[in-house]
């Protein structure tokens, strides 16, 4: 049935995308663009204090701001992939039409995001000194590493707060209110970034307060937002609680997602203890090259969360063609608009690397990671999309499990085998596109076999019925 002229209506002024109508290819746009740029602006925050210190303070302060990316990845991935889970829960309790369950739902969320914060919040504070060590962190740079990911955690009770509420609005399809948010936070980042380190020379502190400072504003406009919302996500602090049927279902398909990017990340800390052991120009290179890594993955991953919503939608209505053109358009347009940011970022690699340091050593493994590694990164798509198609259709064990072995205990036997033979920074560089290849060929695999399966079981089951 259609949606009524008055749905729809409602539908543009409160932000919401009619998945279950109409051409898929616009409404998916609409939906990954603005989540594309959130991502990019939220990784902004960590780019502007890398920018920041590598040209105002010293390539010292850099290494330790860009040193820490792997580890604050692997501290919070597991939560990010739950909100994934969330995402997917209430999206799909949208195209089933369960009013009560959605409400439930986003009261659920709220509170899983505040207590993985807080946890995150002590967790930091706890180890930090002891990962850094641990992954041989230069000596020059390793106390300036360790203040910035103390301060970094003091802001995770907001950054959950945040990345859950805005998963419950891209359920509905509203990835521009989130946009807005991350706007104005990195608007306030930026300024007190410049004011901190330039005019009161606090170098890597001064950084990591801005970001904490930006976390609580996103913070606190999402929440503006939820409890201004229309029913049924609208939050009332009142009926914070936890329904377990519901988290169950949430966790189902987010820890699996979490513990995939875990281990990824668990991967990459490895990979950059390597990178450590090149010294601190490497350390820097990398870590402004993995910038420019970060802004064009966020394509594949905008995709991949379109691919999880529409397809939770449109499968919660049992609307499993559309399924299929879900899937088709977000794996060619994602890796398209990925495959042409790297080429534009590699091409223009002597202007882009040199926002973030002046240094030639520097310089000179920035642009080598880029060559290596930013080239290859639209082949994230096929297993990123795949996994999200998966997890759309109730299955996010498969994707986790094929992502765990073919990239991260991948990366892990080629740190100890290939780079123990060949010591040098290319043999660690090309570990990226070799495992994206594996990965994804095992993702495409999986997702037809598992959409053969689950097509012709709903089909029975509708025959059944009749």
């Amino acid at each position: 049935m259609e949606a009524s002229e008055q749905e729809k209506t409602t539908n543009r002024h409160t932000g919401q995308i009619d998945m279950l109508h109409g051409p898929l290819f616009k409404k998916i746009l609409i939906f990954a663009l603005p989540l594309a740029a959130s991502s990019i602006l939220q990784q902004l925050f960590n780019s502007v204090d890398v920018a920041v210190v590598g040209r105002f303070a010293s390539s010292q302060a850099l290494a330790a701001v860009g040193s820490n990316s792997s580890v604050i990845s692997l501290m919070i991935n597991l939560f990010v992939g739950i909100s994934v889970g969330a995402n997917a829960v209430i999206a799909n309790y949208i195209g089933q039409q369960e009013k009560d369950k959605i409400k439930n739902a986003v009261h659920t969320v709220l509170v899983v995001a505040l207590i993985s914060g807080i946890f995150l919040l002590f967790l930091g504070l706890m180890i930090a000194r002891p990962i850094l060590e641990a992954m041989s962190t230069p000596e020059d740079i390793i106390d300036l590493a360790v203040l910035y990911l103390r301060i970094y955690f003091l802001g995770m009770p907001f950054f959950m707060v945040y990345n859950f509420g805005s998963a419950i609005l891209r359920s509905i399809g509203d990835t521009k209110r989130p946009l807005y948010c991350l706007i104005i936070a990195g608007v306030v980042n930026a300024g007190l970034n410049l004011l901190l380190v330039i005019v009161f020379h606090m170098s890597v502190a001064g950084v990591a307060i801005a970001t904490v400072i930006s976390n609580v504003v996103s913070a606190g406009i999402i929440l503006r937002i939820l409890t201004h919302e229309k029913e049924p996500i609208r939050i009332y602090f009142r009926k914070l609680s936890i329904k377990k049927e519901i988290l169950k279902r949430v966790l189902k398909i987010g820890v699996p997602a979490g513990v995939q990017s875990m281990v990824f990340s668990l991967a990459n800390v490895f990979i950059q203890a390597e990178v450590n052991s090149f010294g601190s120009d490497a350390v820097a290179g990398s870590a402004a090259a993995l910038n420019f890594e970060y802004f064009t993955y966020f394509l594949i991953s905008a995709f991949s969360q379109a691919t999880v919503t529409f397809t939770s939608q449109n499968y919660g209505a049992m609307r499993l063609d559309r399924c299929k053109k879900i899937f088709q358009i977000n794996l060619f347009t994602g890796m398209l608009f990925c495959g042409l940011l790297s080429l534009t970022f590699v091409l223009g690699k002597d202007l882009f690397i040199r926002f973030y340091t002046a240094d030639e050593a520097v310089v000179q493994y920035a642009a080598f990671r880029m060559m290596h590694v930013l080239l290859f990164e639209f082949l994230t798509g096929t297993y990123e999309i795949s996994g999200a198609a998966m997890r759309g259709l109730g299955y996010s064990m498969t994707p986790a499990v094929i992502t765990i072995l073919g990239s991260c205990v991948f990366r892990l036997v080629w740190v100890y085998t290939v780079c123990q033979y060949y010591t040098s920074f290319e043999a660690l560089m090309n570990v990226y596109p070799v495992s994206w290849i594996i990965t994804g060929t095992a993702a495409l695999i999986a997702y037809f076999t598992i959409r053969k399966k689950v097509y012709r079981a709903t089909m029975a089951a509708a025959y059944n019925k009749t």
